[in-house]
């Protein structure tokens, strides 16, 4: 065990050092020593985590005590409004209206909410704004459009979880569901749909969480590639999911876990448990909205917390909702590193900007570091024309990644646009 979390630590310092290099950032360079440091900044105590679980299985199965989709009408219905705009679709080709015309025909809305049905989350599937597998860009020529900014993905939804479905699509392959996070469309064949037996079999109050990676699962053939802060209860030594029998109703399956890829949840908010999560998540592809499996940088503070019971909201901006919210965007940038140093709590604390997370985890000589699964750093040339430079992953950096870089402005320079920080 202290071999193992030995190397966890180096193989945090080396990330960091290697985020450093392929960036030409002059972060300051950590050591073991370093990262064990920082992950004892944090407060071990910093939320009663007993009552954080209760509060985080209560929103989790909300699905399931609801008589029917949260969402008004109009709010569900709010992705039709891309028609209005420039969208490319898989081909770089504009949208016709033609097309948009038959996306929101097949969206079939006239039966929203007229027969509601629980039901589960058999794989991990996208979620997607209009019932259609084809992306929608803005200008794929554009810096910072194009893959992977897909607007027709709204986020990914794990294996496992609890969804109500308003109503089904036309052609019936898509599904209008809400999870305790996000709702959209869903395709038919990732759900099934469950009864008040089911239910009472899989609440049964011993719930266990995956704190590894994208690891298979078989039943008794492959299903899904699980990701960190996947639940599953747990039923004497066997774990459950959901199968369907030939009328899409939900069946209860007991599938083989390994020790090393679950453990009770909440998991323990202590620094060791700290630094296996990060290692798990670190350096993974970023993807926007779950896009390919995997993570944006809101999904990505998400899953995090989940392991320890702590439940937040899917989105950036409603992730600041989620702590006390201190506000900082009157500051100087001076004044922000400052106010982060006096007022951050390691491994506890958000950073916010408009459309952008981060998880501060410390100070290294008094620099402050983040986590954050981040797509790129935004330059300009001599010829003032903008280009991205691509770090895809998430990564641990300054407030300022990219600085001294060729190109790097000031309008390239995330800490200007840093509006506060939520302490959880």
């Amino acid at each position: 065990m202290i071999i193992k979390y030995k190397q966890l630590l180096l193989l945090l310092a080396s990330i960091i050092l290697f985020t450093a290099c392929s960036i030409k950032e002059p972060i300051i360079q950590a050591n073991n020593n370093d990262i064990n440091n920082l992950a004892k900044q944090a407060k071990d105590d910093f939320m009663d985590q007993n009552k954080a679980a209760n509060d985080y299985f209560s929103k989790y199965f909300k699905p399931w005590n609801a008589s029917k989709v949260s969402y008004s009408k109009l709010e569900a219905i709010w992705g039709q409004s891309y028609k209005n705009k420039t969208v490319y679709l898989e081909n770089h080709r504009i949208a016709t209206p033609e097309w948009f015309d038959k996306q929101i025909a097949n969206s079939n809305f006239d039966q929203y909410n007229i027969a509601p049905k629980k039901a589960i989350m058999l794989k991990n599937a996208n979620i997607r704004v209009l019932p259609t597998n084809s992306p929608m860009f803005y200008d794929p020529t554009k810096p910072g459009e194009g893959f992977p900014f897909d607007y027709n993905q709204n986020s990914l939804i794990k294996i496992n979880t609890p969804i109500i479905v308003s109503h089904l699509s036309k052609d019936r392959a898509w599904a209008y569901m809400e999870s305790s996070a996000v709702g959209g469309w869903v395709e038919i064949n990732s759900i099934a749909f469950v009864d008040d037996k089911f239910i009472k079999e899989f609440k049964n109050s011993n719930y266990f969480v995956s704190v590894k990676e994208k690891f298979p699962i078989y039943d008794p053939i492959f299903r899904e590639y699980v990701k960190v802060a996947t639940i599953f209860p747990k039923e004497n030594n066997k774990y459950i999911i959901a199968k369907k029998d030939d009328n899409q109703n939900a069946l209860i399956s007991y599938i083989d876990l390994n020790a090393d890829e679950v453990e009770a949840m909440p998991l323990t908010f202590n620094t060791q448990n700290r630094i296996k999560i990060a290692e798990q998540l670190i350096n993974e592809p970023y993807g926007w909205g779950g896009l390919l499996n995997n993570r944006d940088c809101s999904s990505f503070t998400q899953d995090y917390f989940a392991t320890f019971g702590k439940f937040l909201h899917r989105n950036s901006k409603s992730q600041i909702s989620n702590g006390k919210y201190l506000d900082m965007s009157k500051l100087t940038n001076d004044e922000k590193k400052e106010f982060i140093r006096k007022n951050g709590v390691p491994f506890s604390t958000l950073v916010y900007l408009k459309g952008h997370i981060m998880l501060y985890i410390g100070l290294k000589e008094n620099e402050p570091l983040v986590l954050h699964d981040m797509w790129s750093v935004r330059l300009k040339d001599s010829d003032g024309r903008k280009y991205r430079h691509i770090i895809g992953k998430t990564s641990v950096t300054t407030l300022e990644p990219g600085i001294g870089m060729k190109d790097y402005t000031e309008e390239s320079n995330i800490l200007n646009k840093i509006l506060g920080i939520v302490v959880l």
